[in-house]
């Protein structure tokens, strides 16, 4: 059965100061209370350029969603996704592991490569090259792994060293949270996910998605992993109007200039609420299995609303 999520990645129009968080816990709570399983913030310390200035708010994620588990009872929380250079990550392995006993177990650990170079630099943090920063990615998901399955853990890599490491108490769920592998690189990071991770997360129209995926079920028969055991999810922005005219203005206002109808199809899904299922299905259909989105940022309280009450009831 197909579960939702919501993502949060926009903190402009939420309000000032205090305000923020007050916006933030009711729309989790909203969530929580019609049929979401989960509500994502992101690993960012600037607004990123395609949403708006960088001078807008950001909220740093884990503090954010450690708040979160304090007023919620059902969500599984996460970062979409956790920037593993901004952490190390031993660090990071005992954040999840306290934000699940915490939560009582309602951590989905979203991590990836990390990417918004401009950020990094800014807080002297080293971005490192690609391939470099992919490679540390693989290194910190077996440490993270380690360390919650392990009462004494020692990793030796070429990036990172943990000699007789500690992570007590051990998380709530059992092997371990879930670990998403943020990204969809058919070469190297869905190579990752076949190997260590328990859901990925791409991008795009259902016929990319299931190229991707198919890339996916190639890497797992290569490393001797069960395809089935993954957990296929989406991220994209969503777009529900009451009618056809109510949409067009909403595209009128969320559509850039220049971007072509096959890559924004790409990145939205958009319509009246019958229309948003019909196309929610086609990506099932192309083997997600987890919907997650971000709305249309000064309308989502109304475009929440919407899909808890006339798009997820039709899909589960």
């Amino acid at each position: 059965m197909i579960k939702f999520g919501l993502q949060h990645p926009n903190f402009t129009y939420d309000g000032v100061g205090h305000e923020i968080f007050q916006t933030l816990k009711k729309r989790a709570l909203f969530a929580e209370a019609n049929g979401l399983d989960s509500f994502w913030v992101m690993d960012h310390f600037f607004q990123l350029p395609q949403l708006g200035r960088l001078e807008e708010p950001m909220l740093e994620g884990w503090s954010t969603i450690s708040a979160l588990a304090a007023v919620t009872q059902k969500l599984k929380l996460g970062t979409l996704v956790t920037g593993n250079i901004y952490r190390n990550p031993a660090l990071l392995a005992k954040m999840g592991a306290t934000l699940d006993v915490i939560s009582n177990g309602r951590l989905f650990m979203g991590v990836g490569a990390g990417w918004f170079e401009t950020e990094a630099t800014a807080y002297d943090i080293p971005s490192y090259t690609i391939p470099e920063r992919l490679k540390r990615l693989e290194e910190a998901v077996q440490i993270i792994k380690g360390l919650w399955t392990t009462d004494h853990f020692s990793f030796q890599g070429k990036y990172y060293e943990l000699r007789d490491a500690l992570c007590f108490p051990k998380p709530i769920q059992k092997p371990h949270p879930p670990i998403l592998i943020g990204g969809s690189g058919e070469n190297v990071t869905l190579k990752l996910v076949a190997k260590y991770g328990n859901a990925c997360n791409v991008h795009g129209g259902p016929q990319t998605i299931k190229h991707k995926l198919e890339k996916l079920k190639e890497h797992c028969n290569a490393v001797g992993r069960n395809y089935d055991d993954i957990v296929k999810t989406r991220l994209g922005h969503l777009i529900i109007g009451e009618d056809a005219k109510e949409v067009s203005l909403m595209l009128q206002r969320d559509r850039k200039l220049g971007v072509t109808d096959e890559e924004y199809d790409e990145r939205v899904i958009y319509g009246t609420p019958k229309q948003v299922v019909d196309k929610i299905q086609e990506f099932i259909n192309s083997g997600i299995q987890y919907m997650i989105f971000n709305l249309d940022y000064e309308n989502e309280e109304k475009v929440l609303k919407l899909l808890a009450e006339r798009v997820i009831p039709s899909l589960t």
